[in-house]
């Protein structure tokens, strides 16, 4: 599988009919927890031909809350999702919130994840870059798709075309996002793989309480809509026990879930390559 990271640019072809997918836990919560959901991952990219990325937070530096939680500890999440590649042979992603991050990262993982609101950090997309992994750049919920071209550029200039766009929804009002599907062919037109991130785009942010909500019974909803507008990836968070998650849990979709979810997905990116 890691051959998907190694000629990235060319991923939509080189993957035939089917999509492919980065899909994991909100953040490493621990070993075991870790393990169990990068196990069951790979034997479902296993069984619907997906080409799978690992996905998992190994800090999470954006929450609401100070009392939130944001990790295990860098070094033993990251040493955590090195164990994930070498046991289920999975590339990784994860995500980077500041340069030094990119280069300590890069040491563990095989894609690189700029967060939504540090997408036009032009440091920090350079960063990444100079690392040599893949760039996954999520775009802001604050741009429209014809800015993420730029985004990408920064990452190209920097030597680096190993690039994918993800879109996570758009800004709502307060308190949800909506994802503008036009976004889709609009991002492919740059010549780099898209990707739709369902798990965020059903967030509810900003609530009272201080932690984000969800509608995660929208989830294949969006993974539909996306798979017939062209989405050449899906991104999707995944957790054994969403509502005692440690982060996120609002809007995961249980683990158990992911199987059906993933055949009628497959079976619907088949229907939309016949058209």
């Amino acid at each position: 599988m890691n051959d998907i990271i190694a000629s990235l640019p060319l991923i939509r072809h080189q993957q035939g009919d089917n999509f492919f997918l980065l899909a994991g836990p909100c953040v490493v919560e621990s070993r075991e927890r870790t393990l169990e959901i990068a196990r069951q991952v790979r034997q479902l990219a296993d069984k619907h031909h997906i080409p799978t990325v690992f996905k998992a937070s190994y800090r999470k530096a954006n929450r609401s809350k100070r009392s939130s939680f944001t990790g295990i500890g860098d070094q033993a999440a990251l040493e955590i999702l090195a164990e994930v590649r070498q046991q289920f042979g999975l590339p990784v992603v994860t995500d980077i919130h500041s340069e030094p991050e990119a280069a300590m990262a890069a040491q563990f993982v095989d894609m690189l994840q700029i967060p939504a609101f540090l997408c036009r950090q032009t440091s920090l997309l350079e960063a990444a870059a100079l690392t040599g992994k893949a760039v996954n750049i999520k775009k802001g919920q604050f741009l429209a798709p014809e800015a993420m071209q730029f985004a990408a550029q920064k990452v190209v200039d920097a030597g680096n075309s190993r690039v994918l766009l993800t879109d996570r929804g758009s800004q709502f009002g307060y308190y949800d996002l909506v994802v503008d599907f036009r976004g889709i062919p609009t991002m492919r037109a740059f010549g780099f793989p898209v990707v739709v991130d369902i798990t965020h785009s059903l967030q509810q942010p900003n609530q009272a309480s201080g932690v984000s909500g969800g509608r995660p019974e929208m989830i294949e909803t969006i993974a539909r809509a996306a798979i017939a507008c062209g989405a050449d990836g899906l991104f999707l968070e995944t957790h054994p026990d969403p509502a005692n998650a440690l982060s996120d849990g609002a809007n995961m979709l249980p683990l158990g879930q992911l199987d059906g979810l993933l055949g009628r997905l497959v079976r619907l990116r088949r229907a939309v390559a016949e058209l």
